[in-house]
């Protein structure tokens, strides 16, 4: 099902989701788009929705079960206005999840569980939203791959990851909310804006009605920006995303000072949430 708008896919009651675990990807550019649609589709979200130039090409399988709407990702703000319409588009109380092409949502033990029964566990933990931490991943060969993309050779940080106070207007930490950074961000920190650094997301969230995502992945209503409720911990998630790496590498300013993102502490990714865990780079709560 195709759509030549979000306006359009808006006003189709047939293509509207009324159940969630729904599933935004964002498409920039061309590589790894099939194997982002079909991740999800495997990762267990009821519905996969991917936004996408109309000269972008899709394999068979995914036409028929992925709904496509035409849209530009370079255009300002692309992102928060696709997530915040799809956000109004959707009965309230609905799960939606957004990230990237090539990007790869890991939660602990999805393996052997849906992303949807992790969503009903954290519905009952009384949380409305879901830290996730985007995780760079890279190729270990940049002369071989040159934009730093490669799923057989892929690797990422085993260290290296902090989180400091977030401060709200009056400089104070706000409560339950840390900025974090790690990963390709901090190493090449001085090809990314001061802005950009940081690497958490809520990028999964229970609809309402006036919720709204702000530019720096962040939500308007402050306890959907909370790692944690106020009792113990919840689940967090991962994204594994060559997308930092492909820009740096595709990006005149930074990338003939690249030879390789490999350094001591890279290690092959294994494409299991348990490294990921054992790593710290995700956290499984009260989930067992």
């Amino acid at each position: 099902m195709q759509f030549d708008s979000l306006t359009s896919f808006a006003k189709d009651p047939s293509a509207v989701p009324r159940k969630g675990p729904v599933a935004l990807i964002l498409v920039e550019d061309e590589v790894e788009v099939d194997t982002t649609l079909r991740h999800h589709q495997q990762a267990g979200f009821a519905h996969v929705i991917a936004c996408m130039p109309a000269d972008f090409t899709l394999a068979r399988d995914l036409q028929e079960d992925v709904v496509r709407i035409n849209y530009d990702m370079s255009q300002d703000r692309a992102t928060e206005t696709a997530v915040n319409a799809l956000i109004e588009a959707v009965p309230a109380g609905t799960w939606m999840y957004y990230c990237y092409n090539a990007e790869y949502l890991f939660h602990p033990f999805c393996e052997t569980r849906t992303v949807g029964e992790m969503l009903a566990f954290h519905t009952e933990e009384r949380r409305d939203a879901m830290l996730t931490y985007v995780v760079d991943l890279y190729s270990d060969d940049l002369w071989t791959h040159q934009n730093a993309v490669s799923l057989d050779r892929a690797h990422l940080d085993r260290s290296g990851y902090y989180a400091l106070a977030r401060p709200d207007e009056k400089g104070h930490p706000k409560e339950r909310q840390l900025d974090f950074y790690g990963g390709l961000r901090w190493r090449y920190e001085e090809h990314v804006p001061t802005a950009r650094r940081k690497i958490d997301r809520i990028s999964m969230f229970r609809t309402k009605a006036g919720l709204k995502l702000r530019d720096d992945h962040t939500f308007n209503d402050e306890e959907y920006n909370t790692y944690a409720c106020q009792w113990h911990h919840n689940l967090t998630s991962a994204i594994c995303s060559f997308r930092t790496a492909k820009a740096l590498k595709l990006n005149p300013g930074s990338t003939y000072d690249i030879e390789t993102f490999k350094w001591h502490n890279s290690a092959p990714f294994e494409w299991h949430s348990r490294q990921l865990l054992d790593l710290g780079l995700m956290e499984p709560g009260q989930w067992f």
